[in-house]
């Protein structure tokens, strides 16, 4: 199974993503994406680790390169998430298809775990002063959202900490 959590930021992503993890069956990993750089970066990561600390979840730094993560089969895994992961593609690895293949990984995860949650969030380019790096890489983020929701058993979109389906079957 499939889930897809997209919503702004704030907007409860992460908890909906825990929730769905902590009710799901076999062993539990969590995919944190987000590099540590800077001081932003290092209290974002460490105030989602005192988050999902004690929730039994076995936490696994993949900033890019899903596909060589160590995932046991018929775990069930969270992605939290593939706004960082398609960053670090572009602009840790240069990567020249990175949609394609965040894409083929999600598929294979989705293939050997029982359930896998993705979290990402939409960026607008109503910006005018985007460098077109970032353009491009708003485009992809936008594509790669198309792409997972059309494979996605269910779809949520967060407002407000309230999920709202948007397609799919209802998991809380």
């Amino acid at each position: 199974m499939l889930t897809l959590i997209t919503g702004g930021s704030k907007s409860g992503r992460s908890a909906l993503g825990e929730k769905l993890l902590s009710q799901s069956a076999g062993e539990k990993i969590y995919i944190a994406t987000m590099m540590p750089f800077g001081e932003e970066a290092a209290r974002t990561i460490e105030h989602h680790r005192q988050i999902r600390s004690g929730k039994g979840f076995v936490t696994k730094e993949v900033y890019y390169d899903l596909h060589t993560a160590d995932i046991p089969q018929k775990s069930s895994v969270l992605i939290e998430d593939a706004v960082n992961l398609l960053a670090n593609e572009m602009f840790e690895k240069n990567e020249q298809d990175p949609v394609g293949k965040i894409l083929s990984a999600v598929g294979d995860l989705a293939e050997k775990c029982g359930n896998v949650i993705v979290i990402t969030s939409t960026v607008e380019l109503d910006r005018a002063d985007y460098t077109p790096e970032v353009k491009d890489y708003v485009r992809k983020l936008g594509a790669m959202g198309c792409e997972l929701a059309a494979i996605a058993d269910s779809v949520y979109e967060t407002v407000f900490g309230i999920p709202v389906l948007v397609s799919g079957h209802v998991r809380t």
